[in-house]
């Protein structure tokens, strides 16, 4: 009688593709960085400061037409899009240069104009407003959150486990931080506050998945006395396998959902969440363990240390 063969018997050489893993990985992080330095981010109104205007028109409306009535009251800069369906209209207006005016005039004015090029037919629904101060200081305080999580990491891996697994666990954090972000940059995605929380969410859930397989790894050099570094961790992988299928796919549903049906203010956040756990899923693999493996672990590096003198008889 055969047994049915389930996940976790199979025995997938994962380490074998680390060296063309690393260097895809290498190109595709330098194409994000590149992207990064000379492309920047399009920060939302959160970092960068201004003003957010939600109208609600009777009609489906064209946005080319509501960007010629904003150019002849002087934003012609004006960041415009839809917010849900053709009929609700979401004005992003970046603070003008050695200009001050008041929100509230601000939006009545851009509200007048609209509304008699409507004829009528627009509701305003919200205006918001952030000052361009108050942008800078949630930029710098978004980096340094991000700074000291990854700090975090290293402390806590190296006294949990042990320091090449705490530099590889970093390592592939910042794999996935800078993926992420630059995918962003690449493509000029909105980047606001619901984004870097996304990016924080992923630093935790990228964390969480190599902890799991950083910990198997230690107890299989335990447990097995023959056999290669790279074959217990191939070994580790693969029977942790199941477990990392199971959680990125039921993630993946929750966030694509999210994604499709959940609306433009939290797209952001649910892109930056997918795209996070399936390269956390992939770093976590090709990335992490591969690097403990660069970085010349042994089995003496994770054996108990013996106690001097544990060997001598004890006295009668």
């Amino acid at each position: 009688m055969t047994q049915k063969r389930t996940i976790n018997d199979f025995d997938i050489d994962f380490m074998r593709q680390r060296k063309p893993a690393a260097w895809l990985s290498g190109v595709v992080l330098l194409v994000c960085l590149l992207s990064i330095v000379f492309r920047g981010f399009d920060f939302g109104l959160d970092f960068t400061g201004g003003t957010v205007i939600e109208l609600g028109y009777a009609q489906p409306t064209e946005l080319s037409d509501v960007r010629a009535v904003l150019e002849t009251q002087g934003h012609g800069g004006a960041t415009i899009q839809y917010f849900g369906s053709r009929t609700d209209i979401l004005v992003r207006l970046a603070p003008q240069d050695g200009v001050e005016e008041d929100s509230a005039k601000l939006s009545d004015r851009v509200f007048k104009a609209l509304s008699q090029a409507a004829q009528g037919q627009v509701e305003l629904r919200r205006v918001e407003f952030v000052g361009p101060q108050v942008g800078e200081e949630l930029r710098e305080q978004g980096g340094l959150a991000v700074l000291f999580a990854l700090i975090g990491i290293l402390i806590y891996v190296a006294l949990r486990f042990e320091w090449r697994f705490a530099v590889g666990a970093v390592v592939a954090t910042m794999h996935d931080v800078l993926f992420t972000v630059g995918i962003f940059s690449l493509f000029q995605i909105p980047f606001d506050l619901t984004v870097l929380a996304a990016v924080l969410a992923v630093i935790g859930y990228s964390l969480n998945d190599t902890i799991v397989i950083f910990d198997r790894v230690r107890e299989s050099f335990r447990r097995v006395r023959k056999g290669t570094v790279i074959g217990i961790i191939n070994s580790a992988i693969n029977e942790t396998l199941s477990r990392t299928i199971v959680t990125s796919g039921t993630t993946l549903l929750v966030l694509v959902a999210l994604y499709v049906l959940g609306g433009e203010t939290i797209n952001g956040f649910a892109l930056a969440l997918i795209i996070g756990v399936l390269v956390g899923t992939y770093s976590t693999i090709y990335i992490a363990t591969a690097s403990v493996i660069w970085l010349g672990l042994s089995r003496d590096d994770l054996l108990p240390v013996k106690k001097e003198g544990a060997e001598l008889d004890p006295l009668p």
